[in-house]
């Protein structure tokens, strides 16, 4: 054989080898058992109290938990090594930063992530981490090693802290190093394989920060994930966020769940929001969260009786994403020490365990009840008796839902689902008629 001849039988080889390797990657990277992003229910896990070890290993071995509860995103608060220097309480706070590219000793080590990462992708979850840009530790290694204008400084030199956060120094964003630094650190977690990021006071960063950052991270990976911790259009106009907090909807819903609002404030709410925000933004929906439950208190504690009603509505509600916080999903009436070791002792299944999974199954069987603009259409049906009745509608599936706004907050969801629909592993129901689901829960 000449030597053309075996460049060119060479050359075959090499593009078949690459086209084989980019159907794998695709075929990989639509990984089958992965929610679509607008049925996605997100995940809150707090790892230091999310098992009484408190690390990666312990909470991997909690994955086919959560996949059975209808998880589908997992947003790890801050894994990152936290600062000593006016560190608070015993073990600091999650969002005092020291190095962006490691992982906090207290929950294992980076193969420990790897590992964690790669049996949540197997079980078909998508993995953000939780973005600290604002601010780093005080003691973060980018205070001795960069340039002293990295940071926002006072006149006689010294770091500058938010609000009584006095464990955090505040970083200088008109320095355009410190963005390509911060792009290269988060670049750094998806070579690792992570779905996206969940960013900390993201109003507080500028948007052409956000904007430039995240219109390079999808370039080069793709269909990542990117929740914002704000509630400003222009997180997704400009700076080209998927999600952001609906903030508004969580404090009207904790006033109705005390009496102090009722159903023309919630509809006047969801017109301006639907007014304000683009149709494609997804407008993430809780009853709690990190900072909820720390400082303002449990959902028993914030609405009472009133608590599975307003987290059936976050479930429900148009362009909502649905968000669960770490303990929820079994009732776990404690406030989280924030700077303190404070684990759940052991997980069970009770009664919040089986709503919390009604209310997933409910939104993974239901495309009407889709993030954004991909879910159906928002009919209000009766608004007599203190009872909020509304449905969601998209061809061929209606979802209506009827939450008695007041004590005793009894609720109804009436599904009709289109066919065909699978039930179970071993049930699916076809044909022309639709199958019609009840659930009434007290």
């Amino acid at each position: 054989m000449t030597t053309y001849m075996k460049t060119i039988k060479t050359l075959i080889s090499l593009s078949a080898m690459a086209f084989l390797a980019a159907i794998l990657a695709v075929s990989c990277s639509q990984n089958p058992n992965r929610q679509p992003l607008e049925r996605s229910v997100v995940y809150e896990l707090n790892v230091r109290q999310y098992t009484p070890e408190g690390t990666f290993a312990a909470a991997q071995r909690q994955l086919p938990r959560l996949k059975d509860a209808g998880v589908d995103i997992i947003w790890l608060m801050p894994i990152y090594p936290i600062g000593v220097k006016e560190r608070k309480g015993t073990l600091g706070s999650y969002y005092a930063v020291k190095d962006y590219c490691d992982v906090n000793p207290e929950f294992g080590t980076l193969d420990d992530f790897d590992n964690f990462l790669k049996a949540a992708h197997k079980l078909g979850f998508r993995v953000i981490l939780d973005w600290v840009a604002n601010h780093t530790s005080p003691d973060a290694k980018w205070i001795d090693e960069k340039p002293a204008d990295w940071y926002v400084r006072d006149s006689l030199g010294n770091t500058v802290v938010n609000y009584d956060w006095f464990d955090i120094a505040e970083l200088n964003y008109d320095n355009k190093d410190v963005w390509a630094e911060m792009d290269k650190s988060m670049r750094f977690w998806l070579d690792r394989g992570i779905d996206g990021f969940r960013c900390d006071m993201a109003c507080e960063v500028p948007l052409e920060f956000w904007q430039v950052t995240i219109e390079g991270l999808r370039k080069d990976y793709g269909d990542i994930y990117m929740l914002a911790e704000g509630e400003d259009p222009r997180l997704h106009t400009i700076a080209g966020f998927d999600a952001s907090y609906s903030w508004e909807l969580h404090h009207m819903l904790n006033a109705i769940a005390q009496g102090k609002a009722g159903i023309e404030d919630l509809l006047a709410y969801l017109e301006k929001d639907a007014e304000n925000f683009p149709s494609d933004a997804f407008r993430l929906m809780f009853t709690s969260n990190h900072d909820e439950n720390s400082w303002a208190g449990t959902e028993f504690e914030r609405m009472g009786d009133a608590y599975k009603a307003m987290a059936l509505l976050t479930f429900t509600l148009p362009k909502g994403q649905p968000l669960i916080y770490t303990g929820q999903e079994m009732g776990w009436n404690h406030r989280f020490l924030f700077f303190e070791k404070d684990p759940i002792p052991a997980w069970e299944t009770n009664e919040y365990t089986d709503f919390y999974k009604y209310l997933t199954d409910l939104r993974h069987s239901h495309p009407a009840l889709s993030a954004g603009d991909k879910g159906g259409s928002f009919e209000v049906l009766s608004t007599q008796d203190s009872t909020l009745v509304f449905s969601r509608i998209l061809d061929k599936d209606t979802v209506t839902v009827h939450v008695q706004m007041r004590a005793p907050w009894d609720w109804t969801v009436d599904a009709i689902t289109p066919s065909p629909v699978v039930l179970s592993d071993e049930t699916s129901v076809s044909g022309e008629s639709s199958l019609v689901v009840e659930f009434t829960r007290r």
